[in-house]
């Protein structure tokens, strides 16, 4: 399903253009200048000022709002997730070192409680999830699971396996592996 509302967005993202004569980030722009800061006042604007409809002002909106989230530091926003949990900090950082080398097109998107790894497509997450454990997750596809690489169950619908870290040394081949695939899936 997540594809199917990734190629939706994509479709209203070139309509838009399209439309409009303006690109996304032209009209992301827009609403930063106009001052305009909460989600309903930016639709009113875009709507009465410039003609939108709703599904296109919801759109920019949305995406303005989190380019101006995006503004913050990503090192604010992981050292904020790591908050009371500093001795999880390594994990986070020996995986982001390994994840780095999978080629120039990794994003790594931090968000307020996760980490998003992206390529096409989101491949997995890195998350403290308690004081003592950060969770991986991972997208991959098939019916792959063993040992430490588990299904994601109830702990995340946004990926299909996890694998629960409590130390650098459980960052090994067999967990960079996982990733690297879910990467090259993606």
């Amino acid at each position: 399903m997540t594809d199917k509302v990734e190629a939706a967005t994509q479709t209203m993202i070139e309509n838009l253009e399209k439309n409009s004569g303006k690109s996304l980030d032209e009209w992301i722009a827009i609403v930063r200048a106009s001052g305009r800061e909460k989600h309903n006042e930016i639709i009113k604007f875009l709507k009465t000022e410039h003609g939108f409809t709703h599904g296109f002002a919801n759109l920019v909106a949305a995406y303005a709002r989190e380019t101006a989230a995006s503004l913050q530091s990503n090192d604010d926003l992981v050292a904020k997730q790591y908050e009371g949990k500093e001795s999880l900090r390594p994990i986070y950082d020996t995986l982001i070192a390994a994840i780095n080398e999978f080629g120039d097109d990794v994003q790594i998107a931090p968000k307020n409680s996760y980490v998003s790894l992206r390529r096409n497509k989101q491949f997995g997450l890195i998350q403290p999830s308690t004081k003592t454990r950060v969770d991986v997750g991972i997208n991959l596809d098939g019916d792959v699971i063993g040992g430490r690489l588990e299904k994601s169950g109830s702990f995340n619908s946004m990926v299909s396996h996890r694998v629960r870290i409590t130390s650098t040394d459980e960052v090994n081949d067999s967990l960079i592996g996982w990733l690297r695939q879910a990467y090259e899936q993606a």
